[in-house]
């Protein structure tokens, strides 16, 4: 029938529309297989008979639907299936089909009734599929939420009860469905669908969190971990929908511990770069050191070797989503440490990743750095006694020698890479200028009125020839002497810019954080001065952008200076704290553990 529809268009209002008026009466006396062809392309027949229809029409045919997405719910009685006569039980089996097909059906339906309706015709059947007792409706329904959500564009907010309760469904198998587009249904709802609306609309619902908490824990529990990693590595979308304090406090933690005490490899990997992911567009400061400072002492320093690897899968998805300049400020040192470790197989995983760690120094200011690079590979080539592990260092060595490293200067071949590396240098310092004027506005606002009335006052009585405020950010560009108006105006400039990257940067930097990945992962290198040296080439930095940010890169990185940053690479790690994992430090294969699938 559905292709005589388009096969005649013609005759659609005088043949075809009655001939399916009588189907659809009828099919309910006839058998239940009919009725299952029907509601699997009752959605298309809606659609294109569309303009043809009456108003009387239009409300039968949306009734029938209606109807069919209930289709054996009223025959629910509890008891046990073993109690029930097979052809009653073979029916109900074609039941659920029906309303599988229905749930299938639902977005072509929104568009049948007109999304503006959808409150008031469509959201009472679209709670009974969501909450129907059976798992494959509550399955099509979760698949298409998504389409769901961008139909409904402005009315989002009206189904999300829903999208909390499918995230606590009982079942993993509807979650799953429900994971696969969980970054853009948050998306929708947290702007209303609408991507000019700045404010964030999922302060309304302060049950997601919790779902998305126990989401997590019982796909955790369960024996599928696919469904676990899958979830892990959805979740790196949560620094644009909630506050960086709610991802530190109820997240960020959890991250944590996964990549400490899971023992499903693909499932610390998702854990270890989501928290990179919680760490990058963290906005207090001394949370970020924080937990920096647990990166390098709890897995980069920790007693099995199993959490030195990690340590290194960390290093690496930092090296993607970071800046270089804050790779070499906090973790190059401890990284290169580990050549000194007592297991084979960490030594192996360093020697791998050495090229992409060298790839981060920008010579001369670097240099140093370089120099300590040198030294441990050297060592690695002179004390080396594992024959795998000395193997791969000199294989390592020849790629290291044949690397171009980033020059203080400007070179064609390395501009996009540059820029790159530039634009995430920008951004972490934009969001310590954001933490500096958040605070600022608070112990502004926690002050008395009388002090507020008496600093005004105050302001008033200067010259304009005075000094700047002395809560002015450092970073804040201009001349040493400007009126007290051009230092509000100033302020408020660099406020409307922070809240703008607040609102939109996040959105923007998460869908380009792939490329932005494979760029990265593919930067220049450059050799040593004493054997590894071929000059090349830095990122472009231009004189009034390091005039401007040379006090905030200075300030920013070294107020809260972590221990572990400074220590020299002579201090090796004790083979006898290397944990119960560690007693055998002879090699092992490096292949990837096998997990249950």
């Amino acid at each position: 029938m559905y292709i005589i529809l388009f096969c005649f268009p013609d005759d659609r209002s005088q043949t075809i529309l009655p001939l399916v008026k009588s189907f659809c009466e009828k099919s309910f006396k006839a058998d239940e297989s009919i009725l299952i062809s029907l509601s699997f392309y009752l959605g298309k027949l809606c659609h294109g008979l569309y303009g043809i229809f009456t108003p009387d029409q239009h409300l039968r045919f949306l009734e029938f639907y209606k109807k069919l997405c209930t289709l054996g719910l009223q025959q629910e009685n509890g008891h046990n299936e073993n109690q029930i006569p097979p052809q009653i039980l073979e029916q109900e089996k074609k039941y659920i089909s029906v309303r599988k097909n229905c749930a299938y059906n639902f977005p072509a339906m929104i568009v049948f009734v007109d999304p503006k309706n959808f409150h008031m015709e469509l959201y009472p059947t679209f709670f009974c599929l969501c909450h129907d007792p059976e798992v494959p409706v509550r399955n099509t329904i979760a698949i298409c939420f998504y389409e769901v959500s961008k139909l409904l564009n402005s009315g989002v907010y009206l189904i999300h009860k829903e999208l909390i309760t499918l995230l606590q469904d009982e079942s993993l198998e509807v979650l799953d469905a429900l994971i696969d587009h969980l970054p853009e249904i948050l998306e929708l709802m947290s702007t209303g669908g609408e991507s000019s609306v700045q404010e964030n609309k999922l302060s309304s619902l302060p049950e997601l969190i919790p779902a998305l908490t126990a989401a997590e824990q019982r796909a955790a529990g369960s024996l599928k971990w696919r469904t676990h990693e899958k979830l892990l590595q959805k979740y790196a979308c949560l620094p644009h929908v909630i506050s960086s304090d709610q991802i530190y406090y109820r997240f960020l933690q959890r991250m944590f511990t996964i990549v400490m005490t899971n023992n499903v490899l693909p499932v610390q990997k998702a854990a270890s770069r989501t928290l990179c992911i919680f760490l990058r567009y963290n906005r207090k400061q001394e949370q970020r050191h924080e937990v920096i400072q647990k990166l390098i002492e709890q897995l980069g320093q920790g007693k099995s070797y199993w959490n030195r690897l990690r340590f290194l899968d960390t290093c690496e998805f930092i090296i993607e989503i970071f800046s270089k300049s804050f790779f070499c400020k906090y973790f190059f040192l401890p990284a290169i440490e580990l050549t000194h470790d007592p297991v084979a197989n960490v030594r192996m995983k360093l020697c791998y990743l050495l090229p992409k760690v060298k790839s981060t120094l920008k010579i001369p200011a670097d240099k140093h750095l370089l120099q300590q690079l040198e030294m441990c590979v050297r060592k690695l080539l002179c004390q080396e006694k594992d024959k795998d592990v000395l193997a791969i260092v000199k294989r390592t060595v020849l790629e290291l020698d044949r690397m171009e490293m980033s020059m203080d200067a400007f070179q064609k071949k390395f501009y996009e890479k540059d820029l790159l590396d530039q634009e995430k240098e920008r951004e972490e310092l934009l969001l310590l200028e954001m933490e500096q004027l958040e605070k600022e506005k608070q112990q502004n606002d926690e002050r008395p009125m009388s002090d507020k009335i008496f600093e005004k006052k105050r302001r008033d009585t200067k010259t304009p020839t005075q000094s700047l405020p002395k809560n002015i950010p450092i970073s804040v560009p201009g001349p040493s002497s400007v009126t007290p108006s051009t230092s509000k105006e100033i302020k408020k400039s660099k406020l409307i810019r922070s809240q703008s990257f607040n609102n939109q940067a996040f959105h923007a930097k998460y869908g380009n954080l792939e490329k932005c990945a494979s760029k990265s992962s593919t930067a220049g290198y450059s050799p040593s001065a004493s054997g590894l040296a071929k000059t090349s080439v830095l990122s472009l930095t231009d004189d009034s952008f390091r005039t401007r940010n040379a006090s905030s890169v200075t300030s920013s990185y070294s107020n809260s200076p972590l221990p572990s940053t400074s220590r020299g690479t002579g201090n090796s790690v004790d083979p006898k704290s290397s944990g119960s994992k560690d007693t055998q430090p002879r090699k092992a294969t490096l292949k990837s553990r096998k997990s249950n699938p």
